[in-house]
């Protein structure tokens, strides 16, 4: 399957961060929490999922990006699904699966948004008119479902062209709406110089134009390759992540601010070897401070919990912590009510096989809770958007490990 590039550094960690490693490592795990497999694939119904997102109502929608009942290059074109509860259990329901000559295209690997409309939106990174991908719906049945399997109508809103004047390959990238119905993301590759965009969506005499905001420059200054989302502050402005550039090398987190008409970029961190690479997704708070996550250097591979703050007009970087023997986080950080952060690692843990971590504050010191150490029966290289229930419950995914090494749904419950 496609993966994102990771590398291992063996490189030694700045003496703050050596500190704060050593701190950690004495946090003893947690004792209340509950690890349950709520799903685990067995390859037609899905392969290798990636993200959640969550309904208000607590329903769970899922990519996964092999598996299903459609033959492409690489085994199966991938699936959508959704994780309801009912009856004191979770049920399982295929939405859709994707087929090679669909002009749906094939392999999601992003997460879905839930739109105004309630219909599922997503990407899928290859396929489409020219091979680049796509942006599609699915639409729930009109009426109830009669059958054990009824698909959800799918529909293609835009096949990426590549080019100076698309995008291509969305990759990882969630979508994000406007209160307008218009649709935000980025693709890796497209633009001007073929180092990504990020486009907006557009409705339009009933179907939907591209308009590219931003093209990204691999110069030595701008960061390029944007495989994750965007994400909208109060005023309107974007702010994403990209893996790569900068002044660093190791990518930027970056915000596109509209005026008359235009987007203007600005770079307000560069990732370097003291502070992390390849960051995550972000968050942001109420207050419009952002947070995230990049893979640390050192032996093991940390990761850096990060927050970005304003003050009299500029941006301030915060290391919050060192998450030690992280093996690459691939996923951003969650936040819950009461300011706590939680995220997982790919690898290290107690087995090796990836872990779940807690990051709360007690008296003004960060401290890390190991919330769960994957033994690759249940479950290997967690990653995707995590997501929280309204009491406190945490859900996510594997790739890997499970039934047939298929990968798994997992919650843990406070």
């Amino acid at each position: 399957m496609t993966t994102r590039p990771r590398f291992t550094f063996y490189l030694p960690l700045p003496a703050f961060a050596t500190l704060s490693l050593l701190t950690m490592l004495a946090t003893a795990p947690a004792l209340a929490q509950t690890y349950t497999i709520l799903y685990a694939f067995t390859g037609p119904d899905g392969r290798y999922p990636s993200g959640l997102t969550i309904s208000s109502s607590g329903t769970l929608y899922g990519t996964t990006w092999n598996g299903g009942n459609g033959s492409c290059p690489y085994e199966e074109c991938g699936t959508v699904y959704e994780l309801s509860y009912r009856n004191s259990g979770w049920t399982f329901k295929s939405l859709y699966s994707f087929t090679e000559d669909g002009s749906t295209g094939y392999y999601p690997d992003a997460p879905v948004t839930i739109g105004p409309n309630g219909s599922l939106y997503g990407t899928a990174t290859d396929g489409g008119s020219a091979g680049n991908g796509t942006v599609f719906e699915l639409q729930p049945p009109v009426t109830s479902c009669k059958t054990a399997l009824c698909y959800w109508t799918a529909t293609a809103l835009h096949s990426f062209q590549g080019g100076v004047y698309d995008g291509a390959r969305p990759d990882y990238a969630s979508l994000i709406f406007d209160q307008a119905g218009n649709i935000y993301g980025t693709t890796g590759k497209g633009g001007s110089t073929n180092n990504g965009v990020v486009y907006e969506l557009t409705p339009s005499g009933g179907g939907w134009s591209v308009s590219l905001l931003h093209s990204f420059v691999n110069n030595g200054v701008g960061g390029y390759d944007p495989t994750l989302g965007v994400i909208f502050d109060s005023a309107g402005n974007l702010y994403g992540t990209t893996e790569q550039g900068g002044t660093g090398g190791y990518g930027t987190i970056f915000e596109l601010a509209p005026y008359a008409g235009t987007w203007t970029e600005t770079i307000l961190h560069d990732f370097n070897l003291s502070n992390g690479s390849y960051p995550e997704n972000l968050i942001m708070d109420q207050s419009g401070n952002l947070y995230g996550v990049a893979t640390g250097f050192g032996t093991p591979i940390p990761a850096n919990v990060f927050e970005l703050t304003q003050a009299d007009g500029s941006w301030i970087f915060y290391n919050l912590q060192i998450v030690p023997n992280c093996g690459d986080p691939e996923s951003g950080v969650v936040m819950d009510a009461a300011g706590n952060f939680y995220g997982t690692c790919a690898g290290g843990g107690a087995h090796g096989y990836g872990w779940v971590f807690e990051l709360s504050n007690s008296g003004g010191s960060w401290i890390v809770t190991d919330l769960h150490d994957f033994t690759f029966s249940d479950g290997y290289d967690p990653g995707g958007d995590l997501a929280l229930d309204a009491s406190g419950n945490l859900y996510g995914t594997t790739r890997a490990g499970g039934n047939g090494n298929n990968g798994l749904v997992w919650e843990i419950t406070p």
